[in-house]
């Protein structure tokens, strides 16, 4: 018996072996789930191959979350596939270059609107696909980076993060009386494509590795992935609205 037998997932965000969400979504394939991935545009290859390096190759549906007859699309197949959702991640970030590196004041309202439509309100987008399909109750679950810190070289990044966080308790409590949770996982800093893209990433993976009080290895996402399946599964059924810290315990620890 595993944790999610059963379970219909929609998980976001694969891009390679090296993503979160493909940990995430090898996990819950173990734990018994049926899975299918999203990507959109030129990712769409990639996705496609790095799926077929699952357990069980995974379908890849076409997903620009800003998009809304993609999101109906997507919605529409869903039903048709499944007839219901049970879960899903949300593992969904962008930020144009201004908005990242040394000059916080550099990035213009278009940028930072464009960071926060994509990597905070499209946990909202995500919801209006899949909470209609949860008839059963549900997960909705979001990858974030600790936003109650302001990050070096972060910078507007960290802003969307702390709407994306305010965000979820909000769809925690509206949702609520659907059954349906909302949670956060706020990872430790991981090797990804999109950390690659935060310039002085380095100081995260030297930080992280000395301070945190049970050790991080910037290359294992194992713990992240095994704490997102525990909330994708029924274990953690009356919890929601919550931001649980998988950092080794470096959120923890002062100055």
């Amino acid at each position: 018996m595993g944790l999610l037998d059963d379970k219909k997932l929609l998980i976001t965000g694969v891009l390679t072996a090296d993503s979160l969400a493909f940990g995430v979504a090898e996990k819950a394939q173990e734990e018994g789930a049926e899975i299918v991935l999203t990507s959109f545009g030129r990712a769409m290859r990639l996705t496609e191959r790095t799926a077929r390096k699952l357990p069980v190759a995974a379908d890849v549906l076409e997903l620009d979350i800003s998009d809304a007859a993609h999101r109906d699309a997507l919605q529409a197949e869903l039903k048709e596939r499944w007839g219901r959702v049970d879960g899903a991640l949300h593992a969904i970030g962008f930020a144009p270059e201004a908005c990242l590196g040394d000059d916080f004041f550099g990035a213009t309202w278009e940028d930072v609107s464009t960071a926060v439509e994509i990597s905070a309100y499209s946990l909202r987008s995500l919801a209006d696909i899949v909470s209609p399909l949860m008839t059963e109750g549900g997960s909705l679950l979001g990858l974030t980076f600790d936003a109650t810190q302001a990050w070096p070289a972060y910078n507007w990044m960290g802003v969307a993060k702390a709407a994306m966080e305010s965000l979820n308790r909000y769809l925690a409590r509206e949702l609520g009386p659907q059954g349906i949770r909302s949670n956060l996982i706020a990872a430790g800093p991981m090797k990804t494509i999109a950390a690659k893209s935060i310039p002085g990433f380095a100081q995260f993976e030297d930080e992280w590795t000395k301070r945190a009080p049970l050790g991080w290895d910037v290359t294992d996402s194992s713990g992240v992935s095994k704490a997102c399946v525990a909330l994708l599964s029924d274990l953690f059924d009356q919890v929601t609205g919550q931001i649980i810290h998988v950092d080794g315990g470096y959120s923890i620890v002062g100055a």
